[in-house]
Parts: structure tokens; C-alpha cells; sequence
């Protein structure tokens, strides 16, 4: 499930603009297995988050520090078609998209964008 763009910067990207003042390592991880399931890979974006001061990470919690978050109205695209939710699976006629500087990633379900951004 990798993506076509840099999946480090895309990862680095996703979790600056997480809108809770912490997360689990676990929670950071399922959003950013959106974008790859390898571990190597994984803890590569979780290394390069925290040297680049997007992230602190402390006993299994991660704190996003920019305060960052997606626009919905211009960072989120629908697309209608065929499309497999990429954190659940689902099959799904309406696909939302993140417009991110380092790539576009999704589809996901309507649900889904809003756990993979932080709103849920």
C-alpha cells in the first residue's frame, strides 16, 4: 500500500496537521499506515517527524507541535468512481482526498477522512 509520492514526506506532512494535542503511538501509526504498511518505513516518518519538531514523542504518547491542521474546503477533494478506502477497505463510490505539499493521498471514506485527519 505505498504510495506513488515520497511516503516519508507525506507521512511527515499528515501527522503536522493532526488536530489532537496527542495522540498514541498506535493512533499515529494507523493514520500513518494510510500511507505505508512497511515498519522500516513507519519509523522512518515517526524519526523524521520528531527530528523535523513536527512531533515530541514521550512514553507511547506523540504530540503534534505546529498546531496544523487540514482545510477541508481547499485541502480536501472528492472524486466520484470506483474506489477502495485506503484505512478501512471499504468500497466506496465517493473518494476524499488530501491535497498535501509532498503529494495527494487517499480515497477514503467519508469516515475516514475524518479519523485520518483528526476530526473524529
Amino acid at each position: 500500500m505505498e504510495s506513488d509520492d515520497d511516503p516519508v514526506a507525506m507521512g511527515v506532512e499528515l501527522l503536522s496537521k493532526i488536530e489532537h494535542p496527542e495522540l498514541s503511538v498506535a493512533e499515529a501509526v494507523d493514520r500513518i499506515e494510510t500511507i505505508t504498511t512497511d515498519p522500516t518505513t513507519t519509523r522512518t516518518i515517526l524519526d523524521e517527524a520528531e527530528k523535523r519538531g513536527v512531533i515530541e514523542r514521550e512514553n507511547g504518547i506523540v504530540r503534534p507541535t505546529g498546531g496544523g491542521f487540514v482545510r477541508f474546503e481547499s485541502q480536501v477533494v472528492t472524486k466520484e468512481g470506483d474506489f477502495t478506502c485506503r484505512r478501512c477497505g471499504t468500497g466506496i463510490s465517493t473518494g476524499h482526498f488530501i491535497k498535501l505539499d509532498a503529494g495527494e493521498l487517499g480515497p477514503f471514506g467519508s469516515s475516514c477522512i475524518r479519523k485520518v485527519t483528526g476530526r473524529e
